[in-house]
C-alpha cells in the first residue's frame, strides 16, 4: 500500500455536515446540511457563494446538467429541484410515483440522464422528464459515480460494505450488476473516481478516507480524527483530495447547533478522472 507523501491540512472549519462535494468551474461546491445551504469555496477555503433554498429544508446532494444548470436533491415535498440561470428554483421532475421517503445522492451522465438514490433503490430521470426505477435492493445507497465514457455506474452500499457496479445503456437503464469491490469492514459514504480508475471513499465509523481499486485492494488510506462523509478530487491540477469531516452523533443530534464540520485536503499522486 502506497503511503501519502504529506499529511492532511484543514481548509475550513465551522461547517454543519458537509456533503456531496463537487469540483466545478474552479471551485469546490458542497451541501452544508444543517446550515441549509449550498456553498462554494476557493482553494484558500473562502466561501464565495452561498445559496439558500427557498423553503425550510436542506439540500442532500447536487450535480449539474450538461447545459450547466444545477440540480438539487432536497429534503422537502419537492425533492428534485433545478436552479435556473436567473437564480430561481423550479421542480425538475415528479418523483412521487417512486414512493421513496428520503432521497440521498445524485449523479448525472453526459447525456443528461439523472440517477438518484434513496431508501433501497436507484431511480432514473431522463432528459424528457420521465422517471423510472432502475435498481433495487441496495443496502443503504450512498455515493455514486459515472465513468467518463458513460459505460459504468458505481454506487456505495454503506450497509453492504461494498461498491457495486452496473453497466449503463444509452436509454439510461442499468444491467450487469456486480460487486466492484468488497470493502470488508469499510462503510462507504461519498465517493470519487480518479484517472487510474480507482475510487476514493469516505468512511464515517472508521474515520478515514480510502482509495481502492476494482476487486477491493486497498491502495491508500488517510486516517482522520473525525468521520469522513464524502470526498472529491479537484484543485488547479486536480490532485487535491477534499474530505468532508464532522463528528457524527446520530440523526437525533444533527440540529443541535454544534458545527463540527470541516474540510481537510491532502495532495495525492493521481488526478481526478475528469
Amino acid at each position: 500500500m502506497k503511503q501519502l507523501e504529506n499529511l492532511p491540512q484543514t481548509l475550513i472549519t465551522g461547517l454543519g455536515y458537509g456533503e456531496s462535494p463537487r469540483w466545478h468551474d474552479g471551485r469546490l461546491w458542497f451541501c452544508n446540511w444543517t446550515m441549509r445551504e449550498i456553498a462554494a469555496i476557493d482553494t484558500d477555503g473562502k466561501i464565495d457563494t452561498s445559496i439558500q433554498l427557498p423553503f425550510n429544508s436542506f439540500p442532500f446532494s447536487i450535480d449539474w446538467l450538461p447545459d450547466g444548470r444545477l440540480i438539487i436533491v432536497s429534503g422537502s415535498d419537492q425533492p428534485l429541484l433545478r436552479r435556473e440561470p436567473n437564480g430561481s428554483f423550479v421542480p425538475h421532475a415528479d418523483l412521487s410515483a417512486l414512493h421513496v421517503k428520503t432521497f440521498n445522492e445524485i449523479v448525472i451522465d453526459s447525456r443528461g440522464n439523472i440517477y438518484i438514490n434513496g431508501d433501497d433503490i436507484i431511480a432514473l430521470v431522463r432528459p424528457d422528464g420521465s422517471v423510472s426505477k432502475v435498481a433495487e435492493n441496495i443496502s443503504f445507497p450512498n455515493g455514486m459515480i459515472v465513468t467518463n465514457d458513460n459505460s459504468t455506474l458505481i454506487i456505495a452500499e454503506s450497509y453492504g460494505k461494498r461498491l457495486t457496479a452496473f453497466d449503463m445503456h444509452h436509454s439510461g437503464s442499468l444491467s450487469g450488476r456486480r460487486t466492484w469491490a468488497d470493502l470488508k469492514d469499510g462503510a462507504p459514504d461519498g465517493i470519487c473516481l480518479d484517472a487510474e480508475g480507482a475510487i476514493w471513499y469516505g468512511d464515517v465509523p472508521n474515520k478515514r478516507c480510502v482509495r481502492v481499486c476494482e476487486g477491493g485492494e486497498i491502495l491508500q488510506v488517510v486516517h482522520l480524527a473525525k468521520g469522513c462523509f464524502a470526498c472529491a478530487l479537484g484543485g488547479t491540477n486536480k490532485k487535491t483530495l477534499f474530505m468532508m469531516l464532522a463528528e457524527w452523533r446520530g440523526f437525533e443530534k444533527m440540529f443541535d447547533g454544534k458545527c463540527t464540520g470541516e474540510i481537510q485536503v491532502v495532495h495525492v499522486s493521481v488526478k481526478a478522472a475528469k
